[in-house]
């Protein structure tokens, strides 16, 4: 994997966010933005709730609280800032660092190869980059235990956007300058509505990973900012790519009559 977000930034456009929105421009998207957790694996894995798990436990053991008194502050945090660890670093000054590694410690044997989202990303034309409310170390195991690591040149973690999650809007606008990316020549891909908001303001094609859970879904019903939405990623992915070059350029085989 290539990770290119090092570049020198640039100023943020004063006029980004008025970016007029195309619902349909999948055919000139150059440049694909994926969530990771509960995006690029799915939301019916256990993962997830590992992590959920280990932030409660971090919150229970660092303030002395049981885990339902721990469970309700995390949620509450979660609610209230976006990410349980900015809640944390803005009520209580904690180590980031430090929470990101304890909470990203976890059995990763309910993530298997994808052997379907490999060959969709593989045949998707365009530039593929993480952008996630997780560590980069978390996205670069899941990754690799996905076996579709080597279709990602970039990672935008939580670091990378100075701590501040999605959806607050300037961590897009970094992304985007850091990695040279024209917004109305990319798509974003999320499993949660709310954060697909900034993308579509941007100017960025939007695609939402349907989920039940309540978290995820769109903030008051309100889905202008969706442009599609999907329940099999690999599978949509394999759509918008269109048929293999192997097929494409393969001779059909002779029926039986036609060989007679």
């Amino acid at each position: 994997m290539h990770n290119d977000l090092d570049r020198p930034d640039s100023p943020a456009s004063p006029d980004l966010f008025s970016l007029p929105v195309q619902p349909d421009r999948l055919a000139t998207v150059d440049a694909w933005i994926f969530d990771l957790d509960n995006t690029l694996y799915s939301a019916a894995s256990t993962l997830f709730p590992a992590i959920e798990r280990r932030m409660t436990a971090y919150i229970a053991r660092d303030f002395n609280l049981t885990l339902e008194e721990a469970r309700r502050c995390q949620k509450r945090l979660f609610r209230e800032y976006g990410t349980t660890l900015r809640g944390l670093m803005v009520e209580h000054a904690i180590d980031p660092l430090a929470f990101l590694e304890y909470v990203h410690t976890i059995d990763l044997s309910a993530i298997v190869p994808d052997s379907v989202l490999d060959r969709a990303l593989g045949r998707l034309p365009g530039r593929k980059i993480v952008f996630t409310n997780g560590s980069q170390a978390h996205a670069e195991r899941v990754l690799a235990r996905l076996g579709i690591a080597d279709h990602f040149e970039a990672i935008q973690d939580i670091i990378a956007s100075d701590f501040l999650p999605k959806p607050d809007p300037r961590p897009y606008v970094r992304l985007l300058h850091r990695c040279g990316i024209d917004p109305v020549r990319a798509c974003m891909v999320e499993d949660m509505a709310g954060n697909l908001v900034p993308a579509a303001a941007l100017g960025m094609v939007t695609v939402w990973l349907r989920t039940d859970a309540a978290w995820a879904q769109p903030v008051n019903g309100d889905t202008t900012h969706i442009h599609h939405v999907v329940d099999d990623l690999a599978r949509w992915l394999e759509g918008v790519a269109g048929p293999a070059v192997a097929e494409l350029t393969m001779p059909a085989p002779l029926d039986d009559a036609a060989a007679g």
